[in-house]
């Protein structure tokens, strides 16, 4: 029974010391439809989890339908927790700024209105710091042509979206044309560009 224990209370000794090794923050980040955000931070090293849901608006519990009419003033965004001793929140810009056009006011693609805005909304004075630096660097490297139109404001209050929009490229997939047509191209550019970030399981 000693030895039983003793190999259990190192089993957990362990555990305790790998979780307390994570750095775990939060980054809150909208650039169109949210199954795109989410299926592309759902793929990189270091993201712990990734919530789809709303943001940056006034209204209080905001359904699908709410946000939808642009009229909450919340956008559609991503709350990615990620474990910052694996990657940092500038990294996490990094990508955000492949992932979707910030050139474009409240449009992506087809997807057009408020709630599609292109936003950041950061937790902490670092986080603001990083993000208008971060702004900056990417607009003057040519990555986009023009002007980014990026909102760049303090977190109140995240509300998670409807159960059936989580998980929702993993879950759907090409089922639904636009999974097909707008989030696997993302998807596929991500592969390409970020190979050496990418998670184990999402590797090509």
């Amino acid at each position: 029974m000693k030895i039983i224990f003793g190999i259990l209370l190192i089993n957990l000794t362990a555990s305790s010391m790998n979780e307390q090794e994570k750095k775990l923050e939060v980054a809150t980040l909208g650039g169109g439809c949210f199954w795109c955000i989410e299926a592309v931070f759902q793929r990189i090293d270091g993201v712990e989890k990734v919530v789809s849901g709303y943001s940056g608006g006034k209204v209080k519990n905001p359904t699908y339908e709410q946000v939808c009419d642009g009229n909450t003033g919340h956008a559609e965004v991503a709350q990615i927790t990620f474990d910052a001793n694996k990657i940092s929140f500038a990294e996490i810009l990094d990508v955000f700024w492949h992932a979707h056009d910030p050139t474009t006011l409240n449009r992506q693609g087809n997807d057009i209105g408020t709630q599609y805005r292109s936003i950041i909304l950061y937790h902490d004075e670092r986080q603001k710091d990083i993000a208008l630096k971060s702004k900056a660097e990417s607009e003057q490297s040519g990555l986009w042509k023009g002007k980014y139109v990026t909102e760049i404001v303090p977190f109140e209050i995240f509300y998670p979206a409807e159960d059936y929009h989580q998980n929702y490229y993993n879950r759907v997939g090409n089922r639904n044309p636009y999974c097909t047509v707008v989030i696997s191209p993302k998807v596929q550019k991500l592969q390409k560009e970020y190979k050496s970030k990418l998670k184990k399981e999402y590797a090509p």
